[in-house]
């Protein structure tokens, strides 16, 4: 399938765009096009880097599986065994069974978003702690974090799951959740154009893509920051992505620059609790040597993907600085990915 990019760049009115191609355990190829910002010359090219939203899931499960063979913790005790500034409230529904990493990071771990929550940080807005999010006490999230339903019997998708697991990496490392990334994953691959938040408030050190609605108008505000790092903080680039995706890849093998064994990162792509398609902070098609993994970011005036094939060497990363309202594999997103990977 052939697809003229910058043709159908101007039908969906997407401003820039980014993808990286993995073939044979490498990456074959890296273009972009378009621009940073509607109506600018400024172009977009390896630096710059774009709001990945909640495909920072994935990189946190990554490092969640390189902390857990530290020994900092593991994947199937109760979290409240390490978490120290926070607590999981205990009810009838943790009495049963109790909250644990593995299933934080499946989404099954009793735990749903309070309504309207979890929204980007507004201008002059200051960044709340994870403990006042977790409480209730901030505006990004108005009520406390409990368990409402027993663990591993329900799938919800969850951005405060992947709070917890933020405030118990920073609890049981004494460090900020962005420097136990860059020490851990962004160093040993070599990640220099991958960031999170709050290091983006000084908008000059970086060049960042601006986020754009459907009809090519830039978001107000033009950078959408979510303070909750670990669930949507991440804004970096297609090549940085496709590093990490070779990582899982070449990690399966034995072969890790994060040093992480082979089993570890396979039980991350494996399925997990109540859904066969629900892996760890990834999500799966197929199984066993045609397993498929993806994540998916969307959020305001972006939208991304990351699709592969482990066993096979093969994955598509794609980033956009605009929100099409739409699935991503049913507009640009997806014209391309087939282009490439059908």
């Amino acid at each position: 399938m052939k697809i003229n990019i910058k043709e159908q760049m101007q039908h969906y009115q997407v401003a820039g765009l980014s993808f990286s191609l993995i073939e044979e355990g490498q990456i074959s190829k890296t273009e972009h096009f378009g621009y940073l910002e509607s109506g600018s010359d400024k172009r977009v090219d390896d630096t710059i880097i774009f709001n990945a939203c909640s495909i920072s899931k994935f990189l946190t499960a990554l490092l969640v599986m390189k902390l857990v063979e530290q020994g900092y913790f593991h994947l199937d005790e109760d979290v409240n065994n390490k978490l120290l500034s926070w607590k999981v409230p205990e009810n009838h529904y943790t009495k049963v069974k109790k909250v644990t990493l593995r299933n934080l990071l499946c989404h099954q771990s009793g735990i749903k978003d309070p309504p309207a929550s979890f929204s980007e940080l507004q201008p002059m807005q200051a960044y709340p702690t994870m403990g006042e999010i977790l409480n209730g006490q901030s505006s990004f999230c108005h009520m406390p974090i409990a368990v409402s339903y027993e663990p591993e019997r329900e799938f919800h998708y969850s951005d405060a799951g992947f709070c917890i697991i933020q405030q118990l990496i920073e609890d049981v490392t004494g460090k900020p959740f962005s420097l136990v990334m860059d020490e851990f994953i962004f160093t040993p691959l070599n990640m220099k154009n991958s960031v999170f938040a709050p290091k983006l408030h000084d908008t000059e050190q970086y060049a960042l893509a601006c986020g754009h609605h459907r009809n090519g108008e830039v978001v107000p505000g033009k950078y959408p920051f979510y303070p909750y790092q670990a669930a949507c903080g991440l804004w970096t680039t297609s090549k940085d992505l496709a590093n990490v995706v070779l990582e899982l890849m070449h990690a399966l093998k034995g072969v890790s620059k994060i040093g992480i064994c082979a089993s570890h990162v396979n039980d991350l792509i494996q399925p997990q609790g109540c859904k066969e398609w629900t892996g760890l902070g990834v999500f799966l098609d197929g199984s066993q040597q045609e397993i498929k993994i993806s994540s998916l970011g969307w959020g305001i005036g972006f939208q991304c993907m990351i699709v592969a094939y482990p066993y096979k060497e093969k994955g598509f990363v794609i980033m956009t600085n605009t929100d099409l309202g739409i699935h991503q594999m049913k507009g640009i997103i997806g014209e391309i990915y087939n282009a490439f990977m059908v």
